[in-house]
């Protein structure tokens, strides 16, 4: 992704923030270009998104933080939403969330305690937003596992995804048991948590916002990523803090390496 310079910025953002006084650019992700902007008393993060599918996604995001807004304090606040036609990309202003994502801060992490904690809180949060009763507008008539394997299938026939046809074909006829949905994420990784002070303190990246399956966010949470949940011992922290395991090893592989391919 492409640093965003200050005359790409829309004037109203420009308006709305007022004097800039710094640009920091963190780590970009993959469907999005992220800046911080700095006036002189407070910061905001900046996206942007280009192109159908990642605008999509970020208008998406939009629309859950909005939503949730009134019902958790997981979320970043979210300022102004922009969506442009003619350059097809859309703009979210949003809170600054101060601190490191948990995969950095695991990776930092020098004191096995102190690592364990952060994977034990990882759990918690989770379980918090689980039990987080779903806003009605994020509630659908059909189930979210039906709509994911859709999408699957748009995804495979207009994008450039991991999966393919035989691993598509798989999901549709392996699907685990239908599961009581709860409020989920839809991408909960060590990526989209953030870390403040040694705790745990926001959920970023909701596009991926739904009433789901929660089996998916815990199959996403403790995949194998170098310094995290490479060992049992991790996933037992975590489960810890979740409150108990709601998914075996067939679960967990159909969701981390099967229906997570296609987004």
């Amino acid at each position: 992704m492409a640093p965003i310079e200050r005359n790409e910025i829309p004037q109203e953002i420009l308006e709305f923030i007022g004097e800039i006084v710094a640009f920091d650019f963190p780590k970009q992700g993959c469907t999005s270009d992220v800046v911080v902007l700095t006036n002189k008393e407070k910061s905001f993060v900046l996206k942007r998104s280009k192109n159908e599918q990642f605008k999509a996604w970020l208008m998406r995001e939009s629309d859950v933080l909005e939503i949730l807004s009134k019902h958790t304090d997981l979320t970043p606040k979210i300022y102004m939403t922009i969506s442009r036609s003619k350059e097809n990309e859309g703009w979210i202003l949003m809170e600054y969330i101060p601190g490191v994502t948990l995969r950095e801060a695991l990776q930092d992490c020098r004191n096995e305690d102190q690592r364990q904690e952060l994977i034990f809180q990882f759990g918690q949060i989770l379980r918090k937003l689980h039990d987080t009763p779903c806003p009605p507008k994020l509630i659908t008539d059909n189930l979210w596992l039906d709509n994911m394997l859709e999408d699957a299938a748009f995804n495979l026939k207009n994008y450039e995804v991991d999966g393919s046809e035989k691993l598509l074909q798989e999901l549709h006829h392996k699907r685990p048991k239908d599961y009581q949905q709860t409020l989920i994420h839809g991408d909960f990784t060590i990526d989209n948590v953030m870390v403040h002070n040694s705790v745990i303190v926001k959920i970023i990246d909701w596009s991926g916002g739904a009433y789901g399956d929660p089996r998916y966010d815990v199959a996403l949470a403790i995949r194998k990523i170098p310094k995290a949940f490479e060992k049992e011992a991790d996933r037992d922290t975590f489960f810890a803090g979740y409150g108990g395991r709601i998914i075996d090893d067939k679960v967990y592989h159909y969701f981390a390496e099967g229906l997570y391919e296609f987004f």
